[in-house]
């Protein structure tokens, strides 16, 4: 009997895809990304982040996302992200460094931000915040998918967290998310976790009769940001609710919370995370939210 050799295809890339990820199959993508992963890798603490040299097809991308979000924006939008916005000087056709973007917010509120080549834990993302750090990526999402991203990409860390990065209520309330973390237990950081998503990601208020967005994760995605309305469960802004609720980062949030207000999200952001603070360096029990 002849044997059979079998074998498995290895990956042999630095940053891995999923097979349903639309640049899997792009061999250019692939190698792209790992060059910019390493540029991530080769970067020292402290250091401004490296300058990535966008090709055409990324800077197009660039233009298309913020063309299809402007009219968005323009509707959903929170008053804080509207203010935050013309601060950054974000215009199509050109990608901005995320250095010059880290310049901007350390003048603005301390905030800088440092690359990163992929995902990380939330809680290695969670405890740099404690000074103000904010790690992101520099990769530009598939040209084929320009207004979507399975993965956070320089869009989601610009266009998304930028604006509200250059208000310090939010730089606070990140900043204490951080001092949370780095004392919580296992219990706590899941909660931690789940308030940072449905608050800072995926958070919405309400102004006057209209429910508008705070969120980076919705304002930064065409998708989200045009039928939350439609295809997602609004339920009423409740911190032990939002402690307690599982997500699934890998399709469209159907459960989002509405706050009353932005200074009523940000009022009990606060509270909540200064209590978890101030409970010194012990580990504390899971918080009664």
């Amino acid at each position: 009997m002849a044997a059979v050799a079998s074998w498995t295809r290895v990956d042999t890339h630095l940053i891995k895809l999923d097979q349903d990820h639309p640049g899997f199959r792009d061999p250019a993508y692939r190698v792209r990304r790992d060059a910019i992963a390493q540029l991530a890798l080769a970067h020292r603490r402290g250091e401004p982040p490296p300058q990535v040299a966008y090709d055409a097809d990324e800077q197009r991308v660039w233009s298309d996302v913020l063309d299809a979000l402007a009219p968005l924006h323009a509707h959903y939008a929170c008053k804080s992200f509207l203010a935050g916005w013309p601060k950054l000087g974000f215009v199509g056709g050109r990608i901005p460094q995320l250095s010059e973007v880290s310049a901007r917010l350390k003048e603005l509120t301390g905030f800088t931000y440092e690359p990163v080549a992929g995902l990380m834990s939330p809680r290695e993302f969670m405890d740099r915040l404690a000074d103000r750090t904010f790690l992101a990526t520099q990769y530009m999402r598939h040209p084929s998918a320009p207004l979507y991203t399975p993965e956070p990409d320089v869009i989601h860390e610009l266009v998304g967290h930028a604006p509200s990065l250059s208000d310090e209520r939010y730089a606070r309330i990140n900043a204490l998310f951080g001092e949370a973390s780095a004392i919580a237990d296992e219990a706590t950081i899941e909660k931690l976790i789940r308030t940072y998503w449905f608050c800072l990601e995926f958070g919405l208020v309400r102004e006057g009769a209209a429910v508008k967005a705070v969120g980076a994760g919705l304002l930064s995605s065409f998708g989200e940001l045009g039928r939350f309305e439609q295809e997602s469960t609004l339920l009423p802004f409740d911190l032990e609710h939002i402690a307690q609720t599982p997500f699934d980062p890998t399709q469209y949030q159907r459960l989002l919370f509405v706050a009353p207000s932005e200074d009523m999200l940000l009022t009990s952001l606060t509270g909540w995370l200064e209590h978890l603070g101030a409970r010194g360096g012990q580990r504390p029990a899971p918080p009664s939210v």
